[in-house]
């Protein structure tokens, strides 16, 4: 291979289930209503698995296109890395999508980093392809916490939706980065702001002996703190990896930030001084998809042709752990007209 150190972002794709469910819907049992979930939060509807749906099936979909725009037969994918909280497998789901694919030459494996996962699982991939290890790599973020929420709990049960998005990104020559900068941190001592706890329980085994049996809690979430967090956090961060490029917030195309709520979106966008008509939203009809917020997102608008080749985009994911990071995009090819 030549000198090719750079990251290209080449394809693009999305899958959600069909199932809409509306705040008026949630309403029917919930003590809750339209006005007060979109005054809270900017959404409208989300989308919700059946029983029929799968995690590995969304996440195929939204694989596969993104190896078609970017022009990649299954067989030329090296490394297929799947953001997921929610894997049908505990072992993993990533071998799934790879089997779904037949993208048998491809190493594949699951980051998990909750609503992070997706901006964590493509700054890891540029890292194996700037070290020359693998030229093709599919970054997947698919989620489906509606299967993890409590449904009594208004708190919880109206941010979340379920979906999967995913981006195709490959060497590139020297000279041309699709991923200049990035930046990611962790604050341990805040985990308990947002979790999907074990639930111990236990089975005797025999007589005396006795086994923890596993199991998970539903989402529980300290919204407020959170809230605090990420209006607080993700301005910061995202000023360190402009800084870090060179790079002014008046230059950027687009702003992409996980799609929680919208009232973080505007808050961002008012303190590094990025107009509204800038920032990328579709929070009203999909909700929170955790780590596939992004990439949905970033699909929807490639395919609107408002993200054009060439056009810098400044992302960030945050969320549990509680966790946070920062990247700049530059999106198509270098020879893209």
């Amino acid at each position: 291979m030549s000198a090719a150190v750079g990251i290209a972002l080449t394809g693009s794709g999305a899958a959600t289930p069909d199932r809409v469910v509306t705040n008026d819907e949630l309403s029917l049992w919930l003590d809750t209503s339209d006005d007060w979930i979109r005054s809270r939060t900017g959404i409208a509807a989300r989308r919700i698995a059946t029983a029929e749906d799968s995690l590995e099936s969304l996440a195929s979909q939204a694989a596969k296109q993104a190896l078609e725009q970017a022009g990649w037969r299954p067989d030329q994918v090296d490394l297929i890395l799947l953001a997921t909280s929610s894997p049908e497998d505990l072992f993993g789901s990533a071998p799934a999508v790879q089997a779904a694919l037949e993208a048998n030459n491809a190493v594949a494996f699951d980051i998990t980093a909750a609503c992070s996962g997706f901006l964590f699982a493509l700054i890891t991939a540029a890292q194996y392809i700037r070290s020359g290890a693998y030229q093709r790599v599919l970054v997947v973020g698919a989620d489906l916490l509606s299967r993890w929420v409590d449904w009594q709990d208004r708190r919880t049960c109206v941010l979340f939706g379920d979906g999967a998005g995913a981006v195709a990104m490959e060497a590139a020559p020297e000279g041309w980065d699709g991923l200049p900068t990035m930046v990611m941190g962790t604050d341990g001592r805040r985990r308990n702001c947002l979790t999907m706890a074990h639930r111990a329980t236990t089975q005797v085994l025999h007589n005396q002996l006795q086994a923890g049996s596993g199991g998970f809690h539903p989402i529980a979430m300290d919204g407020q703190e959170v809230y605090k967090f990420a209006v607080q956090q993700v301005p910061l961060v995202l000023n360190q990896a402009l800084k870090q490029a060179g790079i002014t917030a008046e230059q950027l195309d687009w702003l992409l930030l996980h799609q929680a709520n919208e009232r973080i979106l505007a808050s961002v966008a008012q303190r590094l001084g990025i107009p509204a008509a800038k920032v990328l939203s579709n929070l009203g009809n999909y909700g929170n998809t955790s780590a596939a917020t992004i990439p949905l997102m970033l699909h929807e608008a490639v395919e609107a042709q408002r993200i054009r080749p060439g056009h810098l985009i400044a992302s960030s994911g945050f969320g549990a752990g509680l966790s946070w990071g920062a990247a700049l995009l530059r999106w198509g090819r270098p020879d893209a007209p």
